[in-house]
């Protein structure tokens, strides 16, 4: 089904994904989940409690299950435009990928929103996914986004307690609420998702932003900050060759980022309210209070990690012409 295994798509937290091909021609994703490590056991054990729960139009689709000796595979949709991460317009450059524009950038936001809101509420437990990143999300060939990666997800009843403790998080620190981090050990709560979403909004907008400007500075200053300090004093997101429905998408998806990303975890929305804000008319939204800060708990390392995903921009640019 893989031609041993030779074409190999992409690699997530717990295993290597191949392309596979069924008898009868159709395309599949094969995720091979390393064991003996433990983390891969855990991480298959998760895959298959979450996905094979969770039937929604954003999320990836669980075909099939194999478990043999210190073998485990997932079958999965085959997503032919691979993830996110790589249509997010960056400092990169001679990328064969076409950097998407933000009207569909909009709908992927869309719709990764619903499919996150799907695991918070529309099932019998919440899901918290706890890897929330342009890299898990998938796009099929429309590009509609499909949230995969479900290895570090846990579950929270809904009758239980509003948020419960885990270890030391292994996701990309980048997009790790801060109260996950506090003193090692973690509130988890459906925002933290949010959190984690709202990053991913700031670096959509941060793609296109820096495609379209030539930075000019050794000095960095973080995205986010820069956003609000822009928007607060009525200014925009200086967008070049953009129209003025481009730049209200820009505003909008920045907006609601911003909304997310809040210190307080009670100050930031639900999914549910966070779908509503994107399916709204941006204009009417009004910026969230000033209660971010710069995410001290991510180390410099972490940032220049991949220095087109830190989300830190140059002090000054000189517009693209």
């Amino acid at each position: 089904m893989t031609d041993q295994f030779r074409d190999k798509i992409g690699r997530g937290r717990f295993g290597t994904v191949f392309k596979g091909k069924l008898p009868d021609g159709g395309l599949v994703a094969v995720k091979v989940l390393g064991d003996p490590i433990k983390l891969a056991g855990e991480g298959f054990v998760n895959e298959i409690n979450v996905i094979a729960r969770v039937h929604h139009n954003n999320v990836v689709r669980l075909l099939g299950v194999c478990s043999e000796g210190s073998h485990n595979v997932l079958v999965l949709d085959y997503m032919p435009n691979g993830s996110l991460d790589k249509y997010i317009a960056s400092r990169e450059e001679g990328t064969k990928f076409q950097p998407l524009s933000l009207e569909q950038l909009l709908q992927v936001a869309l719709g990764t929103a619903r499919g996150i809101r799907h695991l918070h509420e529309g099932c019998d437990s919440c899901i918290l996914h706890m890897d929330i990143k342009s890299q898990n999300v998938l796009l099929d060939h429309g590009f509609v986004p499909k949230v995969t990666d479900f290895g570090l997800s846990k579950f929270h009843n809904k009758e239980g307690k509003d948020s419960f403790s885990m270890g030391t998080p292994r996701a990309d620190l980048r997009y790790v609420a801060p109260e996950v981090l506090s003193n090692g050990l973690g509130d988890v709560l459906c925002r933290s998702d949010v959190y984690s979403f709202g990053m991913l909004l700031l670096e959509m907008v941060e793609g296109k932003w820096l495609a379209e400007s030539k930075g000019k500075s050794s000095s960095q200053v973080y995205f986010p900050m820069w956003v609000y300090d822009h928007l607060s004093e009525g200014g925009d997101l200086e967008l070049q060759n953009v129209t003025q429905l481009e730049s209200a998408i820009a505003r909008k998806l920045c907006v609601v980022g911003l909304w997310c990303i809040q210190k307080s975890v009670s100050q930031r929305p639900l999914m549910a309210k966070v779908v509503e804000m994107l399916e709204t008319n941006g204009d009417h939204l009004q910026l969230p209070p000033n209660s971010f800060c710069f995410p001290e708990h991510v180390s410099a390392k972490d940032l220049q990690s991949d220095s087109s995903r830190q989300l830190l921009i140059p002090e000054s640019v000189e517009p693209s012409s």
